[in-house]
Formats: C-alpha cells, sequence, structure tokens
C-alpha cells in the first residue's frame, strides 16, 4: 500500500513509540510486508531467520525487534513488537487514503459495492457478487454469482497458541476481459495488489490468496487454489485441483495437469504433473517404475 503522503522516519518512530536507528528525515512512502516491498517502503522482521532477507530487501524501512547495524540509506524501527507496530502503521495509512466511494447506479440484482471501487464499461456482474473495498474492474469484465472479490487476506501470526491477523490494507486489480466463474474467492492484497491479468479465464470455485499476480490470458479450471504472494506469468493453464504453495513463481506458457500440488518455482514452457509436481515426462517414467515394483520385489523374495 502506498500513503497518500510520505511519513518520516522520525515521525512514524514518535507516533508509534520505537526507538529510532538511521537518518530521522528518511522519507516512507509505503508499507508492504517482505515479498512485495519496493524502495519507500517499510516492513518488518521478528525472527532471527529473516533478519538478513528484510535488512537487505529493498524495504527503506525496517520494523526490527533488536537493535542491529543498520544499513546505509535505511531506517530501523526498534520494538518488541515489529508485527502490532506494522499492522497500526497499516491502519494509520489506510485511514489517510482518499475514498471515492462508487457512486454508478448499478442494475444487477443482489449485487454488492464496497468503498472505492472503480467498475470499467461492460461489466456483467451476476447476482449476488461481493465487490468489496478497494477494488479496480477494468472494461469487458464477467463475474459469475456469488463470487466474492477483496475479502480479508489470510495472513496470521501466531502468538502463545493464538493467532492475530495482519490488518488487509491493500487492494485488488481485474484487468480488461477478464473472466471469473461462479463462487469464486480472490483475496485483497494483504498490503499490496492481488492482480488479475488481462483476458484471463477462470472457473467456477476458484480461490486466488492475496497478493497473488496472474498473467494475461491464463486459464485456471475449478477448484484449483492459490495461495498469497505467488507470481504466475502469461498463458499459463492449471487444470482442476491445483494447488500452489505461497511465494511461488510460476513461468509463461506452463500447463499443471489436474491435482498436482506445486510447491517450488517452476520454469515456463513445459507440462507439469504431480504432488509434488514435476515435468510430465519425468512423473510418467516414475509412475512407469512404481508400477513394476511388486513384480520386481516378488521375483527378488
Amino acid at each position: 500500500m502506498k500513503f497518500n503522503s510520505p511519513f518520516t522516519l522520525s515521525f512514524l518512530s514518535e507516533q508509534f513509540k520505537c526507538s529510532l536507528v538511521g537518518p530521522p528525515d528518511l522519507s516512507i512512502t509505503g508499507i508492504n510486508e517482505i515479498h512485495r516491498v519496493v524502495p519507500g517502503d517499510i516492513v518488518f522482521v521478528d525472527h532471527p531467520k529473516y533478519y538478513e532477507k528484510a535488512l537487505n530487501s529493498d524495504a527503506s524501512g525496517i520494523i526490527i525487534d533488536k537493535h542491529v547495524e543498520c544499513p546505509k540509506g535505511k531506517g530501523l524501527l526498534v520494538t518488541n513488537s515489529p508485527f502490532a507496530v506494522f499492522n497500526q502503521i497499516s491502519r494509520f495509512g489506510y485511514l489517510q487514503k482518499q475514498r471515492n466511494p462508487f457512486d454508478r447506479s448499478m442494475d444487477y440484482p443482489g449485487v454488492f459495492i464496497g468503498k472505492n471501487v472503480w467498475i470499467g464499461d461492460n461489466v456483467k456482474l451476476g447476482p449476488g457478487v461481493c465487490i468489496l473495498d478497494d477494488t479496480v474492474i477494468g472494461n469487458h469484465v464477467v463475474i459469475g454469482p456469488n463470487t466474492v472479490i477483496g475479502h480479508t487476506a489470510f495472513y496470521y501470526k501466531k502468538s502463545n497458541h493464538e493467532y492475530a491477523d495482519m490488518f488487509s490494507c491493500g487492494s485488488v486489480h481485474i484487468a480488461d476481459f477478464v473472466e471469473i466463474g461462479a463462487n469464486c474467492t480472490i483475496d485483497r492484497g494483504v498490503t499490496d495488489v492481488t492482480y488479475i491479468g488481462t483476458g484471463t479465464k477462470i472457473d467456477n470455485m476458484v480461490q486466488i490468496g492475496h497478493d497473488t499476480r496472474i498473467g494475461a490470458h491464463c486459464l485456471f479450471a475449478s477448484q484449483v487454489g492459490i495461495a498469497g504472494c505467488v507470481d504466475i506469468g502469461d498463458r499459463v493453464t492449471m487444470w482442476g485441483q491445483v494447488g500452489c504453495a505461497s511465494g511461488i513463481s510460476i513461468g509463461n506458457d506452463a500447463v499443471i495437469l489436474a491435482q498436482s500440488g506445486i510447491s517450488k518455482n517452476l520454469n515456463g514452457n513445459a507440462t507439469y504433473f504431480g504432488s509434488p509436481c514435476t515435468e510430465v515426462r519425468e512423473k510418467f517414467k516414475e509412475m512407469a517404475a512404481l508400477k513394476q515394483l511388486p513384480e520386481f520385489l516378488r521375483k527378488h523374495q
């Protein structure tokens, strides 16, 4: 999420009661989680395993729970509760954003339109569609009945056997000529944008997680489930019940066959199958070998 206007590091330090390390006048222009940070953003880290990743990321500001050496050109906000402070800054920045309530007349039965929504021309929304806050719908988009666009991100931090949610201040952007089936759910970004590219076609009962970016002219069959912060290239096909873990990248023109599980990055221009999925020819060789295993064991008993 980008702020309406930048905040200095000293302002954030005073406002949210953190110790400041680094230049007080450093400009913070937005807030993002680690997978999506760009220069000007502030991010949080609260585990030694990820200190180096956060400190070496593109983020300009890091909310951290330990005094460490501050990288050149960056600033630190030191606090015992980085996650809580990150959430507080997210809410504070989100409330400062200008609101443009959607005020066009709608003919669609039972459709709900939230705040700060923009909808393009020649858009068809089925009965019961919910377009929640901070969503952009492009031109010539079709959305099937009872689909929900922009629901809260599924993003939690476990502490003392309980789960605290990260405040969702991101958005959803659906590009032109996208078609989305019935009973789909596309979560808003937790801090960035969940993006569906031009001409992509999505079947019924598909789940797209927060901050995921899907390229142009992709094809997703029913019951595909995509976790958060996944980067999917152009013209990618996923057949029914494919599942994808978070933080994965999938190259252009990849094809993933039905009921496959994606647990690592996939190159483009190849077909994959299995769970965990691998290139389809290798997977079929593996399956053929396993089929011969009972006979092999019988002969060598």
